[in-house]
């Protein structure tokens, strides 16, 4: 056909001033399948050959780029929903004494220490600890003067400042922190915002034992009827 002989004609034109089958294509709106027998015996020279595969690397930056940002849009919802779903699953959850002890203990099991009969966590996150204390004072009313806390920092941080931080995040004075310790090994710098681990412990080798051994008759409910 005459269009068809005028459109060829066009597309060995385009091809011969260095243009991809891509840019022809969307050009003459032929078929890809159909410049390629048209365009077989076209042959371009290095300089286009180069300026073409510069342009295709280009077209693939772009594309992995918009593919990146598609995708990390796609996580964000993702994210969102799940935030959605679990603050309405926490909308009417209310601890009581009972499930208190039971969030307590395996809490316990985890991140507490077993030994040398009293209740002790140690943590670098705030949040943890402060839920940890809020819980403990909650459960079983502790004498705030007996809780504790020790200190153990990289050689280059302050002892008084970390202080500081710690009694006012954990509401313990600081005349009840024990000698800090400090990790002589050091030897980079310590990034900014590291405020050290925090051990807050309070002795009473009956109620150490009471957590732990709720703890362990959870997990054991837990392997036997689940």
């Amino acid at each position: 056909m005459k269009t068809d002989t005028v459109k060829k004609e066009a597309a060995v034109k385009l091809r011969r001033k260095g243009r991809s089958i891509r840019d022809i294509e969307n050009i003459l709106g032929v078929a890809r399948s159909t410049l390629s027998g048209w365009l077989r015996n076209t042959e371009l020279t290095k300089q286009q050959k180069e300026k073409l595969r510069q342009k295709s690397l280009a077209h693939l930056v772009k594309a992995r780029l918009k593919a990146n940002e598609a995708h990390r849009k796609e996580r964000l919802n993702r994210m969102k929903k799940i935030e959605h779903s679990i603050k309405k699953f926490t909308s009417n959850v209310t601890i009581d004494k009972k499930l208190g002890e039971i969030i307590f203990a395996i809490f316990y099991l985890a991140e507490g220490t077993r030994g040398r009969g009293r209740v002790e966590i140690a943590n670098t996150n705030p949040n943890i600890l402060t839920a940890f204390l809020n819980l403990f004072q909650y459960l079983y009313l502790p004498q705030k003067s007996r809780l504790h806390c020790r200190l153990n920092l990289r050689k280059d941080q302050s002892d008084e400042k970390l202080k500081d931080y710690w009694s006012n995040i954990l509401h313990i004075p600081k005349s009840q922190f024990i000698k800090t310790q400090f990790d002589k090994r050091t030897i980079k710098p310590t990034f900014k915002d590291y405020k050290g681990v925090c051990s807050v412990y309070y002795c009473d080798t009956n109620l150490h034992k009471r957590i732990l051994t709720i703890g362990e008759e959870i997990l054991q409910l837990m392997n036997n009827n689940l």
